[in-house]
């Protein structure tokens, strides 16, 4: 596994009656005034750091902490399980794996036995399951919530991660561009087969995940009231189905002829849309000699993040940065037809910085401290808006029509 070298140690004799030992990243808070000296649960009344965030179910007691307005996640386990699962994460996001972000752990020896605690740092604006299938104003997700477990397996296995405990409690949830996208929580379990993942492996967890989140989903209908439409017992069927179209889509051999090597780009487009990074591209041939067998390795699942960065400055997550690349592409289409001559992306990315990505988000700015979607999602949505309103007009509204109605619509008036 992979470690980072910018780790700090602490060993703290707090008390005469207790011990805590805590190990953390550089640059970050070192939590030696929380009330270490009990148990997680014992914290509510006493602990001023505290905050009350939307959560979902964990069998592990965990609390949220505030140092200067960002919240860490502390979950407590059993003696020495947060330094494995702290060195999962680690692992998780030096591959660039939609995951919770390893801050740290903490070992600690009270009169009442060993204990250890996982610090990480809490994924803003994340929805919970649980609010997903409850919550008629989030019902249009569901559908993409199924998707987006599909598609967080297919990135673990392309990686040589096995989960080992998939389940949608052990999972959380962001907007992306009117879909979603899933992140690991909980990596008790994880392990790392960073030079051949089985097939074994992968069966093993799809059969896991497929028993957890049918398991949840009855819980949840037998406690909670749900869409009476959701198929229960089929969820984890579906989700497992949708998992083996996109892991034959991403995995698969092609043959093509020695004249056809203009399917090699065609093929690295179609995983370029579906979000997926291409990194080694195989040719070997055949038995019969006369033919080529592709084979093409791809890195992760975030082209397009990868690209609206690299010419802009802008994180987002993947189908929110695919629908600014499209923007951008468009640019690029009018300037070079204007000026009759073709504009490098790079140009056009700046033209739509300056000119129409940052006016919008100028006038959205105010309504961003009192929602619960981030910038990139906002901005999406307000395409998304302006897409039905051009439909309706039968012209392109432009994005400052399109802004302020969507603003008056659904965010309300301003002080501006």
């Amino acid at each position: 596994m992979w470690y980072p070298h910018n780790l700090e140690t602490w060993k703290v004799e707090l008390k005469t009656d207790y011990t805590f030992e805590i190990t953390l990243q550089a640059g970050l808070p070192d939590f030696s005034d929380l009330p270490w000296h009990l148990p997680i649960p014992q914290w509510k009344d006493i602990c001023t750091r505290l905050e009350e965030v939307n959560r979902g179910i964990s069998r592990h007691p965990v609390v949220f902490v505030n140092y200067d307005g960002i919240l860490y996640a502390l979950k407590e386990l059993p003696p020495a399980v947060a330094s494995m699962e702290y060195n999962s994460l680690l692992t998780i996001s030096s591959l660039r794996l939609p995951a919770v972000s390893p801050v740290g752990y903490a070992n600690t020896s009270k009169e009442d036995g060993l204990s250890s605690v996982l610090i990480t740092r809490y994924l803003e604006n994340s929805i919970p399951y649980r609010t997903l299938f409850m919550s008629a104003r989030l019902a249009r997700y569901k559908d993409s919530l199924l998707d987006a477990m599909a598609v967080l397996l297919v990135q673990l296995h392309l990686a040589g991660i096995y989960w080992g405990d998939c389940s949608l409690s052990n999972t959380l949830f962001r907007r992306d561009a009117g879909a979603l996208q899933a992140y690991l929580v909980d990596a008790e379990t994880v392990e790392y087969y960073p030079d051949y993942f089985s097939p074994a492996n992968r069966y093993q967890d799809l059969e896991i995940m497929e028993e957890n989140i049918n398991g949840e989903l009855v819980d949840l209908e037998a406690t909670e009231h749900i869409s009476a439409n959701l198929p229960l017992l089929d969820t984890g069927a579906y989700i497992r189905l949708r998992y083996q179209r996109i892991w034959e889509e991403v995995t698969r051999e092609q043959i093509i002829n020695p004249d056809e090597h203009y399917r090699i780009q065609e093929r690295i487009r179609k995983l370029n849309a579906l979000g997926y990074s291409v990194g080694n591209i195989t040719l070997v041939n055949t038995d019969n000699g006369n033919q080529l067998r592709l084979r093409i390795a791809v890195t992760d699942r975030n082209f397009h993040r990868n690209q609206l960065f690299s010419l802009t400055g802008l994180e987002a997550e993947e189908m929110q940065a695919r629908k600014m690349m499209n923007e951008i592409q468009d640019v690029k289409a009018t300037l070079s037809q204007m000026n009759n001559r073709s504009t490098p992306l790079s140009a056009a990315a700046h033209h739509w910085l300056e000119n129409i990505y940052k006016p919008t988000m100028a006038r959205l700015n105010f309504h961003l401290v009192h929602s619960s979607i981030d910038s990139s999602e906002l901005y999406c949505q307000v395409l998304e808006h302006k897409w039905f309103m051009s439909e309706k007009a039968h012209h392109d509204v432009g994005h400052q029509i399109a802004t302020e109605d969507y603003v008056q619509r659904f965010l309300g008036t301003d002080s501006d």
